[in-house]
Order: C-alpha cells, then structure tokens, then sequence
C-alpha cells in the first residue's frame, strides 16, 4: 500500500458520511468514520470486510513516512501523536498505537477554518475570557468534546481585537491561526519543540501576552504554567477532568502533601476560569455542548484555599453564581432541554446529579401544560381512616 492509495483511501473514508469527526482504522475491522458520534463502516471497491494486521501497520507507516522520532516513540512508548494533511482536503490530528501486538490508527478531523464565539454559540463568559489580562484559563473535558475549538475561538477574539503577541504551544497545531491584530506563533511538539515544560519555560523568554498550552500532563507542566501566569501572562490550557472541583483536585494531586499548601495558594491567586464541556446528542442528529462554567471570586479563592466542606462545594458557588454567567452542567442540560435541542432520555443520561434535572425539566414540563408524571387515575379513599362496621 502506497503512501497515494492512503491519501485516496482517507478522502473516500472524508466524504462517505456528514459530519465526519474521526475515522478509524483497526485490524479485524472494516475502515470506519465517526458520524456524529457513531462509527459507522465505510464501503470501499474493492471492498475490505476486516482489515489485517500487516494492512493498519503498513497504514500506519505510511502517515509516519519515515520520521525517526516518531517510529522511537511508537517502539518505546507503544504510541505517538503526529499531524497529516491530505492536500487541499483536510489536516489530521493522528494517534497510532499497539493493542495486542496490531496497529491501530485514529485521525482527528480539523476544522481549516477558525471559528468565532458567536457561531459556536458560546455562553458570554467565553467573551470575557478574551479580556482577561494575566492568570490561568482551564477547558477541561473528556478527548473529543469540543476543548481545543473553543480555545481556538478565545484565541481568535483576541485576534480581532489586541495587538499582541500569542505563543501556542501544541501537539500537534491543531487551528492554524491566521495574523490580524494579534501576532501569532505556533508550535508543535516534536518539530519545534520537546516537551510542554520545555516549550513554556522556551515561551516566557519571547515576549507572548498569551501562552496557549496544549495540555497540563504533568507536574512540571503545571508548575511552569502557574509560574507564567503570576508573572503576568495569560495562560490558556487543557485538562482531562469533568468539573471544577475534579480539575482543581488533578492539580493538587500531581504534587506532594508538603507542597499543597504552597500549591493551593498559587492556584487561588492564578485561576480566573474553570469551563467543563461534554457533547450531547442532538435533536435531529449531530450533537451539541453542554457546560460548566466557574469563574472567580472570594468564595471560589476560599474554597480553592481550604478544600469543599458542607455548604462550600463548588457546585454550590457556582449555582449561586448564575447573575455572573456561570453555570452548572445540570442547569445548562435542563436550559438545552427547554430549547428543544436534547431529548429527556439524554437529559438524564448526561446530568451530574439526576435528581436536580429531574426536578428542572419537570418545571419545564408544567410550564408547557405537560403532563410531569405517568400515574393516572388517582382517587381519594373516601373509607380512609374510618371504623370498619361489625
């Protein structure tokens, strides 16, 4: 298998479906593509019902294209992140790894086109974030749902409206952002730089307002990012974690118990968002986000200081937060709900705490004149409580 038969393979798997997201290719399996979030297989002339072992590596060298570092990193690590482009089609975030001594390869779409706050239909703090001057910024969530689009709309409403210098540090460039009032600079791990540590400690000595890292994996990492962040840059990264309390305590949990004292009031002083993202299946098909969005304040600084305790979770800040913008993942699923765009069997599917959606989408449901409950035929017990006559 040549290096034009993958491109031609991968531009049938591009326009087999709408909205392809993913495509997949697994031995044992035929060539797959995730359309709004199912895979489905891709039929091909001639027809390949279950692919072979030797097919996917043969596959997966070709995207590798005989690059050292990256075969050393699949050999040690038993994976490796790389970018394809597939000239005048599409560009590839690309992950091939072993599983049970077979390559397998997934290739992450990317959007060529840079997209704005207003079409991604972003809640208004995302236009605040834009303005913060220094401090750290976290977009937190599951791979897949949405983290680096909506880190690449901040980043382009900086670009329309400060002159700045903006350093990404990425793996690999995912949004190739065009130079409007903002200066931009990407780079991309393994061609321009070795670790995000390295890449950050790299970026504090070439003047960037903002620093975009890919990615906090690890102690340092962060360490590094807070250290920007109180030498007043803004920092912008990402993390795999479901909700605010969950990031704050990944965070802490990297570092040793001598030093969370220390930690805790590095993060109090340096966070001014925390936003959480999943994506719902939508009415209709295709999907749609859902959010957690903190920002900060005294209560949020305490709580980030001295832990949760009763009374003082972060989920309670945040309810009593709403006039600022912010949002739990509960209420903002019961407003999709309302709007028609999700069903109630996702609803629920999807909630943090299914009981406080419930009891919203039932609201909604009166309010429409719906009926909020399947018992029927309910009667008063007129006998109820009276002495049975001997």
């Amino acid at each position: 298998m040549r290096k034009a038969e993958c491109d031609y393979i991968l531009g049938r798997m591009l326009s087999s479906h709408p909205n392809v997201s993913d495509l997949n290719i697994t031995a044992g399996k035929p060539f797959q593509v995730e359309s709004s979030g199912q895979l489905t297989p891709v039929k091909l002339s001639p027809d390949f019902e279950s692919l072979t072992p030797f097919q996917t590596e043969i596959f997966a060298l070709n995207l590798i294209n005989r690059d050292r570092r990256l075969t050393e990193t699949l050999l040690r690590e038993g994976s490796c992140d790389l970018s394809y482009e597939l000239p005048g089609k599409a560009r590839f975030r690309v992950n091939v790894f072993s599983q049970r001594r077979k390559y397998s390869i997934v290739l992450r779409k990317l959007e060529t086109r840079i997209p704005t706050c207003a079409q991604l239909n972003l809640p208004d703090p995302f236009m605040k974030m834009a303005k913060e001057k220094n401090g750290i910024i976290l977009v937190t969530g599951a791979t897949g749902s949405g983290k680096s689009t909506s880190l690449a709309a901040v980043l382009n409403e900086i670009n329309e409206t400060q002159s700045v210098h903006i350093v990404t540090l990425e793996d690999p460039v995912e949004y190739q952002h065009p130079h409007k009032k903002a200066t931009f600079n990407q780079r991309e791990m393994g061609a321009d730089f070795d670790t995000f540590a390295s890449g950050i400690r790299a970026a504090l000595r070439q003047a960037p307002k903002v620093i975009l890292v890919g990615e906090m994996r690890d102690r340092e990492t962060v360490e590094i990012g807070l250290g920007a962040a109180e030498t007043g840059h803004l920092v912008l990264s990402t993390l795999h974690t479901v909700d605010a309390g969950q990031t704050i305590n990944r965070i802490l949990g990297m570092f040793s118990t001598e030093e969370e004292n220390q930690i805790r009031i590095r993060l109090a002083d340096t966070v001014r968002w925390i936003v959480c993202q999943r994506l719902l299946p939508k009415v209709g098909g295709g999907r749609v986000a859902a959010f957690e969005i903190m920002g900060t304040n005294l209560r949020v600084k305490d709580t980030i200081l001295h832990g949760e305790s009763e009374g003082k979770t972060f989920y309670e800040i945040i309810q009593a937060g709403k006039a600022f913008g912010w949002t739990t993942f509960d209420d903002y699923i019961v407003g999709l709900y309302e709007k028609g765009l999700i069903t109630e069997e996702t609803a629920m599917a999807y909630a943090s705490r299914k009981g406080i959606v419930g009891r919203g989408m039932d609201m909604v449901k009166a309010g429409r004149g719906e009926a909020t409950t399947d018992i029927d035929h309910l009667e008063v017990d007129m006998q109820y409580g009276k002495k049975l006559g001997r």
